[in-house]
């Protein structure tokens, strides 16, 4: 990236996280149902991903796929600014004046995790909000007297139950979640971004189709790569957040060790089909998007 303002690399975050939000959320809804009713002892069960959207869909319609959104394009659209521009700041002041345009993950890893430590602290309270929001569908074990009427809604009953300090809970895994993801999401895109744009230089491609196309795979590839590093720790987190148990483990790593004695592997990794399902087109539309607004802002890149 070459040096240039830094505010510009916030804007294109921004809207790439509210086109990450259209394309992502209803496979983000099927996913946290699934990780909540799927994993626990007793009470309803999905067969599958397709299996949760068609109840979504037959009882409460396309709405219901939207389920917590507004948090979400909130939370998505600032978080997403916050990450690209941190990174891309952090990432300017660790090579200093050496740019080679050649990937180093010595500058990228401490970049993006540091950029997904930060994002975690607004990401943690957002999300409990949308996973409780998203949880108490038609299908809920939410018993009606605990049903919230709205994000707002749900974050002050969160305030006034659990203290300040609630909708923090699950903040460890969040953080942990996030620096890790990101390490590898922004390690991939890069490396895929730059040979890639390496084998097509000087092809006769239009250069547009060649950036799309670019940002297409490199997108939808980290994406993946993300979410297949970091998904049991999602699981965990789900849990954490959406059962208001003070008694239960707040530690990721014994949860995990539950639900594996009890689900083996697979239950580590409840949600996959959902997750990729969604992580090849939101992040596929999130880096376009990225890219695009970076060059109608003038933002250099290598």
């Amino acid at each position: 990236m070459g040096d240039n303002s830094g505010y510009k690399h916030y804007i294109a975050g921004l809207v790439s996280g509210v086109s990450m939000v259209i394309v992502g959320h209803p496979f983000d809804t099927v996913k946290v149902k699934l990780q909540k009713h799927n994993t626990e002892a007793n009470g309803f069960k999905y067969k599958s991903g397709l299996h949760c959207t068609t109840r979504i869909l037959k009882t409460e319609g396309v709405r219901g796929l939207y389920r917590g959104a507004t948090p979400s394009f909130l939370g998505m659209a600032f978080e997403s600014s916050i990450l690209f521009g941190i990174y891309s700041q952090t990432k300017q002041a660790l090579q200093g004046g050496d740019c080679n345009g050649k990937p180093e993950p010595h500058i990228i890893i401490p970049s993006a995790a540091f950029a997904g430590s930060i994002i975690s602290f607004i990401l943690c309270p957002s999300e409990l909000v949308k996973c409780r929001m998203q949880i108490q569908g038609t299908d809920s074990v939410v018993p009606s007297s605990r049903k919230y009427s709205g994000p707002l809604n749900c974050a002050i009953e969160t305030i006034k139950t659990e203290g300040v300090t609630g909708l923090f809970r699950g903040g460890g895994t969040t953080l942990l979640r996030e620096s890790i993801g990101n390490a590898v999401f922004f390690s991939t895109y890069e490396y895929l971004r730059h040979s890639m744009h390496l084998q097509l230089k000087g092809s006769s491609f239009d250069h547009t189709m060649i950036d799309v196309g670019v940002g297409i795979v490199s997108g939808g590839l980290s994406g993946i790569a993300f979410w297949s590093a970091v998904l049991p720790l999602d699981v965990a987190k789900t849990i954490i957040q959406t059962t208001p148990d003070n008694n239960l483990t707040k530690n990721p790593f014994k949860m995990l060790k539950s639900i594996y004695r009890r689900s083996g592997l697979r239950g580590c990794y409840t949600g996959l089909g959902p997750t990729a399902s969604r992580a090849f087109p939101a992040n596929a539309a999130a880096i376009v998007t990225f890219e695009a607004a970076a060059k109608v802002l003038g933002i250099i890149r290598d």
